[in-house]
Formats: structure tokens, C-alpha cells, sequence
């Protein structure tokens, strides 16, 4: 069978982005077929590199995750002969995107206005923390500090915790996707019009709009939603323990199957009491007491046993899996949300796709993140610089990975 054509093939990528941000905007755009060139600083490039680096593998999971599919140059950027370079290189490319404070980018040379010169078609996509305009459009974010400053923190977690960021940095991955998705506009409207854009986006931004609804109900009431005890206040969107002591959730908003509800916990009498004779009364007036009464017969069982029978009547359910039960999860494997990845002299390894399919076929990681400045000449042969140029740039320390490395 023929290899699937991706559709940003053909689509080249300059990528001046550090850290996760905008790492993993570039990474999906990688997926997705186009070739993401990465520009790195000659000695130690992006930051990132070689975070949680453990055994067995001895990959940086936080790197590959971040720069899968992507060729690396090295390049000096504070040498103007640099900054020269990468405008050539900027010249024929087709989306620019970088997660630099804006002051940074201007000293380099390479704001918007600079490059739009070279490149009026381009599409130049900014990922900041807190957006261009305001006080503190330059200001230095990460992800715990977006995550506290839209609110996320103060409503995530249980009523008595203290602010509860997550470990999973979802305003960097948040952040990711608004990049991606700005790109991706930015071709499309280029398609249309023939002209390049700029394209702002921020970790706050990114993160006010994940909580969309929630924000816009303060906004529409004045009232702030209360955390809830086990992730909901009513029967049916709430995490409940069996007695295994594994706990699994029940996310349904619809009145649904209540008869086949109380037939399957053992408590038929219960499709007759008045006090859940109605969906208002279970879910509203009387939902702590119908809570009460799940608690005590879940128990009596595995979590494992109450999910089968609830998804088998309609009363969608989910165990409550970490990582380990997720590797192994038959869904997750089947839609190659996880798969294989060559490791060129090794085993394959497993990585988190970015689950999207195209016509049925599951888009795969191409291949793993590429070492500092890998493709330096490759790239900048492309771009038509000759080998004794190449050559000097390397003697002046402008391009290719400083030596003492």
C-alpha cells in the first residue's frame, strides 16, 4: 500500500522555539508532514535537550516528546552574520514560529517587521505568555505561572486543597495547540489570499480560552464555581471507589437508564422512592443522598465490575487509569495514540502520537528528535549557500555546533 500523503508536505517550518510551548506546536506540525527546521544555538541549543533522560531508553522523554520529526541546524544568531543566514533562510520558508519574549526577538534582528521584508508571504506566528499588547506584553512566563494567573490553579482540586496547579503542564501544551492552530490559519488565509500574517498567541490566552465556558459563566453571573468533592456534585459526573480500592468515574449529563441503574446496583426499590422519582430530584435536590447510597454498593465490588455493567445500559463509565494502565489501554493502542518509533541502531521505542487519523490512517511520529545542529549542511546547501561558504561559517562559529561540545 502506498505511503499516506500528509498534508503539510511540502510546507517548510522555521522553528525558534525552546523549552514545550512552542516546541510542540512545530513537533505537530512535524507530524503532520512538514519539515520543521529547528535553529539552535551552537553550544548547548534548546534547553530542553536532555531533560528526563533516564534508563533503560537513555532518550530525553521531554525532548523527543517536543522535537520529533525535526531537522536542527546551529546556527549563532547574536553574530549579524547569523542573523544574516537565518534571513535567507527565512526567505523560502513558509511559516516562522517562535516562543521567544518579544525584546528577545527584536534584538536578534528578527521581529515581524524584519523578516515580513525578506518574506512578505510568510507566516510569522508568536507564542508569548502573555500576549502583545498590555504591561506586560515582554514579561517572562512558564507554564505553572499561566495556569495560576487564569484561574485554573485556584479551581482545580478539591475543596480543601490549597491552589492546586497540575504536574501536567497543560497551559504549555494549551499554548502548543494555539500556535499549532495559528499556523495552520495562516496557510489556510494565505491559500486564499496570497498574504503572509503575523499571529499572536500566549500561554494566558490559551489557557483563559480552555476554560472558555467556566470564565464566560463568572463573566455572565459574578459567581465563582465551587471546587466539588471527587470532581462533581451530582450522581452521575463524579469519581466513586470500588472494592478493589481502584476508583473509576461516571460522566453522564443525560437522564438516562435510572430503571436499569437501580436493577444493576441491586436496589430495584429505589426506581420507586420519591426522592429520585425525577432527574431534578437525583441530580439537584436529593443528589447527596443518592450519592450516599452509590458509595455504599460500589464498595461491595471491583471498580472494574461497575464499569462494565454501567457502560452496558448506557451510564457511561471509565476506570481511573494512571500511565502503566494507559501503555497497555487496548483503545489507546488500536487508534495508535501510542506507538512504536524507529531508533536508528536500537530498538523502536514508544511515544504519545498526536492522535489525529487522515482517511483512517493514524498520523505517526516520523522519526525521533534530531541531535544538536545534525543538519546544518543539509539545510543550508538547500538554501544555496556553497561548501566554502558553509566552511567559513563553521570557522567563524556562526553555523554548526561549537566544537567544544
Amino acid at each position: 500500500m502506498a505511503a499516506m500523503r500528509l498534508p503539510l508536505e511540502g510546507v517548510r517550518v522555521l522553528d525558534l522555539t525552546v523549552w514545550q510551548q512552542g516546541t510542540y506546536a512545530s513537533a505537530l506540525l512535524a507530524d503532520l508532514g512538514a519539515d520543521v527546521v529547528k535553529v539552535e544555538e551552537p553550544v548547548t541549543g534548546d534547553p530542553g535537550r536532555g531533560l528526563w533522560s533516564l534508563p533503560p531508553v537513555a532518550l530525553s522523554s521531554y525532548f523527543e516528546a517536543h522535537n520529533r520529526g525535526k531537522r536542527s541546524i546551529a546556527l549563532d544568531l547574536k553574530q549579524p552574520r547569523g542573523r544574516d543566514v537565518f534571513l535567507r533562510l527565512a526567505a523560502t520558508a513558509d511559516v516562522f514560529i517562535n516562543n521567544f519574549r518579544p525584546s528577545v526577538i527584536a534584538r536578534l534582528g528578527l521581529a515581524y517587521d524584519a523578516v515580513r521584508v525578506i518574506n512578505p508571504a510568510i507566516i510569522y506566528v508568536q507564542a508569548s505568555g502573555y500576549g502583545p499588547q498590555g504591561p506586560e506584553a515582554d514579561a517572562g512566563a512558564f507554564d505553572m505561572l499561566a495556569q495560576a494567573r487564569s484561574g485554573f490553579a485556584a479551581l482545580n482540586g478539591e475543596p480543601d486543597d490549597p491552589p492546586l496547579p497540575t504536574p501536567v503542564p497543560i497551559a504549555d501544551q494549551a499554548g502548543a495547540l494555539h500556535a499549532c492552530i495559528a499556523a495552520l490559519a495562516g496557510l489556510a488565509g494565505r491559500a486564499a489570499t496570497g498574504q503572509g500574517a503575523k499571529y499572536d498567541t500566549s500561554l494566558l490566552g490559551s489557557m483563559i480560552s480552555l476554560q472558555s465556558f467556566d470564565v464566560t459563566n463568572y463573566l455572565f453571573t459574578n459567581i465563582q464555581r465551587p471546587r466539588p468533592y471527587r470532581g462533581g456534585t451530582r450522581p452521575f459526573w463524579r469519581a466513586y471507589q470500588g472494592g478493589d480500592g481502584a476508583w473509576f468515574v461516571i460522566g453522564m449529563l443525560l437522564d438516562r437508564a435510572w430503571d436499569d441503574v437501580c436493577g444493576i446496583i441491586g436496589r430495584p426499590e429505589l426506581a420507586g422512592d420519591e426522592r429520585f422519582d425525577s432527574f431534578q430530584k437525583r441530580t439537584a435536590e436529593n443528589a447527596g443522598a443518592l450519592i450516599d447510597v452509590l458509595d455504599g454498593v460500589f464498595s461491595t465490588a471491583p471498580a472494574l465490575h461497575w464499569v462494565d455493567r454501567l457502560n452496558g445500559c448506557g451510564m457511561f463509565a471509565s476506570l481511573v487509569q494512571d500511565y502503566a494502565a494507559l501503555a497497555g489501554d487496548p483503545q489507546a493502542l488500536a487508534n495508535a495514540y501510542i506507538h512504536e518509533v524507529p531508533r536508528p541502531g536500537g530498538d523502536p521505542v514508544r511515544m504519545a502520537g498526536a492522535g489525529i487519523a487522515i482517511d483512517g490512517e493514524p498520523v505517526r511520529i516520523r522519526s525521533l528528535a534530531p541531535a544538536l545542529g545534525a543538519h546544518t549542511e543539509e539545510v543550508l546547501l538547500e538554501a544555496g549557500f556553497t561548501w566554502d561558504e558553509i566552511v567559513r561559517l563553521r570557522e567563524e562559529g556562526v553555523a554548526g555546533p561549537a566544537r567544544e561540545r
